[in-house]
């Protein structure tokens, strides 16, 4: 009978060196050597590994019950390539973590599975075997391997399975099995016991032990899926199956026949809980079937299962004691055609034309006209904050403090949206031919009204010339095709801010924009990852299905291609972001603001000295008329609110989101510092200025 281990040879020691020399020339003996390929392939790991893995020592591997000799990557970057592909279900920190576990596994039908799925995902450094019995044929209708086996201790046939899987894993097998002289040393080496055997003594025994050791139990019972976690680490004194067969030990069950075992199995099972075919078979046991019934796949579900479990153990996630049913066949009688399952989770097509012309309802006064106008004004995630009223001859546009978001610090980013509404009343009032002045009134608590007052002086024709492109401004967040901005464009985007008491800075640089797209691709991770932000953000989308489709953002006017906005709804998950943040990675969740800015032909600031609400208003009345001005142009405009737009100090910072403080300061300081502008200037909005996009959809508004 072969041996069940693989002997790992290491040429720099000159015994292993002589004995590889003497294997190479045995007669027999298979030489495999991949290893240039696997050393390419460690090399395009992402991240690059350290120099010291890239330049490992290679190992040769010799399987004596396959004749084979077989090149190697050394053990640090077999195991990082190997199972490179867990990250980040399990995360390089965690798999670290798990190269310490011992786990113990008893019984090799189910534990066969459960053994080798262990060691597939790298759940342990040590896996100690134990199975006294050997391979027959009635077990290779749930043990993975074949008729050659026949006859071989099932602790070698799981543990050559494994050595083939992983050869620098520790596997340590008890061919004898568990007795009651050995289950205290086996129990008291391991850090966590599966327990798959048919012994029911031996079920006792383990347990008994578990308990003395502190050492949690887990065991996989294939009928149903049935998960049992006895956390006798947690809790010593608990009773063993948590007390389902009553108080018993392993002297009461010591041999007892396969027909005397039933009452405790179903117990242990639950009688009214094992799947109607199992507990039939149970009925006949002694008679028509010889034991109770395993199928290969339950079998192979419980490995997944155990691995599982695991994963949540070593990573100090919550794994109570208790049971859980994983059914496979009572899942499958819940199958429903997604599609009329939950309608509403459809992924749009790509927006490519622009949605139907908006019909303005009948107005008999003008100012009513003048009003529809002003709502049409754009909002920070078109939440509209605001109420507007008409008098004969005048309306008021005042604050909504109730409509805010994190984002909008102060409500800063409210006044804007207020002043561009009263830019569109005045605009609206030109094209009426009427005059129009606006005052803007603080009410305390950055909340302020503008009146917009009508008639009694002069019609502003440069304003009504403007009602054209207002009328059918909208925002564009399609990707362009970048070219420089021409001066007369430039000299005009700078009039418009300046013509409403506010600076405008721009620039249209290629190597400026790249880095600025750096800013805001790490602005947009910030924002994901943190928790009340990437909540606000997804509930000012609109997915189709949606209610209140008059506020918010509807995904079709995103710009964004199918792949795109599968990758959003992913997005949408809090508890993927939660990940994230845990692992602080998701530099990806900025790639969309990268790419944009690649596709920009310019990004600007319209800039507002001082900081009260009345000054936002300002700014949001130039943001508007620059916004309008770009259009005129043949621009498309995407207004961009960065984390960090609105906050002016370390507390604002801290408010928006206290572990990422300090970089969003960083953040805004280096956008300030790109465009050479003082960073204790306030900034209304940033807007990316794109050639040649398509046209966009237009956002719908609040009804009257």
């Amino acid at each position: 009978m072969t041996t069940a281990t693989a002997t790992v040879l290491d040429p720099r020691d000159p015994d292993d060196l002589r004995t590889l020399h003497r294997l190479r020339r045995s007669p027999g003996i298979t030489v495999l050597d991949t290893l240039s390929r696997q050393r390419r392939t460690l090399a395009e790991v992402v991240p690059t590994p350290d120099a010291a893995v890239l330049d490992e020592a290679p190992r040769w591997i010799h399987y004596p019950w396959r004749h084979t000799l077989v090149h190697l990557l050394g053990p640090t970057g077999f195991r990082l390539l190997r199972l490179d592909r867990n990250r980040n279900k399990i995360t390089t920190a965690e798999q670290d973590r798990l190269r310490e576990v011992r786990i113990g596994v008893v019984g090799l039908s189910v534990g066969h599975a459960v053994a080798h799925t262990l060691a597939l995902e790298g759940l342990c450094g040590t896996l100690h075997l134990a199975d006294f019995d050997t391979l027959d044929l009635s077990n290779l209708n749930r043990i993975p391997a074949g008729i050659l086996d026949l006859g071989e201790r099932k602790t070698d046939v799981a543990a050559r399975r494994i050595a083939e899987l992983d050869p620098y894993l520790d596997v340590r097998c008890r061919p004898e099995g568990v007795t009651a002289d050995s289950v205290d040393d086996f129990v008291a080496g391991v850090d966590l016991v599966v327990e798959e055997c048919d012994s029911l003594d031996v079920k006792v025994l383990i347990r008994e032990a578990a308990r003395r050791h502190r050492v949690p139990v887990i065991m996989e019972t294939s009928d149903r899926g049935l998960l049992d976690v006895e956390r006798f680490d947690l809790d010593p004194e608990r009773p063993l199956f948590h007390g389902a067969a009553g108080v018993v030990t392993s002297d009461r069950v010591a041999g007892l026949s396969t027909h005397d075992k039933v009452p405790y199995v179903m117990a242990i099972l639950g009688a009214d809980q094992v799947s109607s075919r199992f507990a039939a078979s149970m009925v006949e046991v002694d008679r028509t079937v010889s034991t109770w019934p395993q199928l290969g796949g339950d079998v192979a579900l419980g490995g997944a299962t155990v691995a599982a479990a695991v994963r949540r153990w070593a990573r100090g996630d919550a794994l109570p004691s208790g049971r859980v049913r994983i059914d496979v066949d009572g899942v499958l009688d819940g199958l429903a055609d997604p599609g009329q399952a939950d309608p509403g989770r459809a992924v749009p097509e790509q927006a490519t034309v622009p949605g139907p012309v908006e019909v303005i309802e009948p107005a008999d006064r003008a100012v009513d006209r003048i009003a529809h106008w002003a709502r049409r004004a754009p909002s920070g995630g078109n939440v509209q904050p605001w109420f507007v009223e008409t008098a004969d001859e005048s309306l008021t546009v005042t604050l909504d403090p109730a409509r805010t978001s994190g984002l909008d610090v102060r409500r800063r980013g409210s006044a804007v949206a207020v002043g561009a509404a009263v830019l569109n009343a005045r605009i609206a009032a030109a094209h009426e031919g009427l005059s129009a002045t606006d005052t803007v009134v603080d009410l305390g608590d950055d909340v302020v009204r503008a009146e917009v007052v009508l008639g009694g002086g002069a019609v502003c024709r440069e304003e009504a010339e403007l009602f054209p492109a207002m009328s059918t401004r909208g925002t564009n967040r399609h990707h362009g095709r970048p070219q420089p901005l021409d001066t007369t464009t430039a000299a005009a985007l700078l009039g418009a801010a300046e013509a409403e008491g506010c600076r405008w800075v721009c620039s249209d640089d290629r190597s400026t924009l790249a880095a600025i797209g750096e800013i805001l691709a790490e602005s947009d991770r910030v924002r994901y990852l943190t928790q009340h932000l990437h909540a606000e953000m997804m509930s000012e989308l609109r997915w189709p299905g949606d209610a209140d489709p008059d506020t918010g953002i509807d995904v079709a006017t995103l710009g964004l291609d199918r792949t795109d906005l599968v990758k959003l709804d992913v997005a949408r998950r809090p508890e993927v972001m939660r990940h994230l943040a845990e692992w602080d990675t998701g530099s990806a969740l900025g790639d969309d603001s990268r790419d944009r800015l690649a596709a920009t032909s310019a990004v600007g600031l319209v800039l507002v000295d001082g900081d009260r609400a009345a000054d936002f208003v300002r700014g949001g009345r130039a943001v508007q008329r620059v916004w309008i001005t770009a259009e005129r142009h043949g621009l498309a405009v995407h207004p961009v609110s960065p984390v960090f737009l609105y906050a002016r100090d370390d507390s604002e910072f801290r408010a928006l989101a206290p572990r990422h403080s300090d970089h969003l300061a960083r953040l805004r300081r280096e956008l300030t510092g790109l465009l050479a502008v003082d960073p204790a200037t306030s900034i209304a909005l940033v807007m990316r200025l794109s050639h040649g996009a398509a046209p966009a959809l237009r956002s719908r508004r609040r009804r009257v």
